[in-house]
């Protein structure tokens, strides 16, 4: 066999073999595909994220589905790669992210924005501000009675509502409040949506929810300085005493200059084995400019955003 059909016949072969090693796998194919169709996250994340997603999809036409269940719930998909985008208010576990790796998988914890957890009262609650030391009394069980903390008050117990007993509400008190101790006391509870954690409230006079902050704005206010009316928001102390001078209230520049203590990350965990995948193609428009501005307008505060600080008269009336 002379030299050029040599090179003939090893070139054939190497076409075969290059061949037979990409041939598709169509079952693969179609698993990657119904994950990267949606994307799951903790319940509260309801109202920016689908705000998110309406401009996403006008801009690139891609659709993403968006299921809103509890944090755990949604972290759970993302490990069974039922998903590859999640959105809670925690990164990954050293156990969750060493678990992916093991897969080949390149997991990435991306920050992009930050939230305030609301204490809110029924607006026949005389009292309207709490130190973090009280509010950790609380749900620890230390404190069952409003005349407790406020010795002038007449609505008997306090009843604690949560919006899901696995929400990322429910796992950020228990990490960052409680250190890691599970609540015991028996008027603590939960419904399951934020949203009925504000019907929860303004129909009861004794009841204290837990929510995220992002359901406070009231929508026809664009300077986003007005909450809901139709209950109240506590303002929260990081000092041994409560009082309206100390106490803040979960908005933008509370959060922004660190004035509000209960401040969580919001992350979006993204696990996209493709680098232009529908899912980081998503994640990654949170964290541009336009993302950001949508997250701004929300009453949320931007990770990477420019703040413009101004002065607005609030009229309470």
């Amino acid at each position: 066999m002379n030299t050029f059909n040599r090179l003939v016949g090893l070139t054939l072969l190497l076409g075969l073999l290059l061949a037979c090693g990409s041939k598709p796998n169509p079952e693969k194919e179609e698993a990657y595909q119904k994950a990267a169709s949606i994307l799951t996250a903790d319940e509260s994340f309801y109202p920016i994220l689908d705000e998110e997603l309406y401009y996403f999809q006008n801009a690139t036409l891609d659709s993403i589905t968006p299921i809103y269940i509890n944090e755990q719930d949604a972290v759970i998909k993302l490990m069974k790669l039922e998903t590859w985008l999640a959105f809670t208010t925690r990164n990954f576990t050293e156990k969750e992210r060493q678990n992916l790796i093991d897969r080949k998988y390149l997991p990435r914890a991306i920050p992009i924005a930050y939230d305030g957890l609301a204490i809110i009262v029924n607006n026949a609650n005389p009292d309207t501000c709490i130190t973090v030391k009280d509010f950790r009394r609380i749900l620890k069980g230390e404190v069952t009675q409003w005349k407790e903390l406020y010795p002038q008050s007449k609505l008997g117990e306090i009843d604690v509502v949560f919006d899901n007993p696995l929400s990322s509400t429910v796992r950020w008190c228990v990490d960052s409040i409680l250190g890691g101790q599970q609540f015991s006391a028996k008027n603590i509870g939960a419904v399951k949506t934020s949203a009925a954690v504000i019907d929860y409230v303004e129909k009861h006079d004794n009841s204290l929810g837990i929510i995220g902050s992002n359901w406070l704005n009231d929508k026809r206010d664009t300077t986003n300085v007005t909450f809901k009316k139709n209950i109240t928001v506590m303002g929260v102390s990081k000092m041994d005493s409560a009082k309206a001078y100390n106490s803040w209230q979960p908005y933008q520049y509370y959060l922004y200059n660190g004035n509000y203590p209960l401040r969580r990350t919001i992350y979006a965990l993204l696990n996209d084995p493709r680098p232009n995948g529908v899912a980081s193609s998503f994640a990654h428009f949170v964290q541009l400019p336009k993302g950001q501005m949508i997250i701004l307008r929300s009453g949320l505060l931007p990770q990477s955003a420019n703040m413009n600080v101004r002065n607005v008269i609030v009229n309470k009336e």
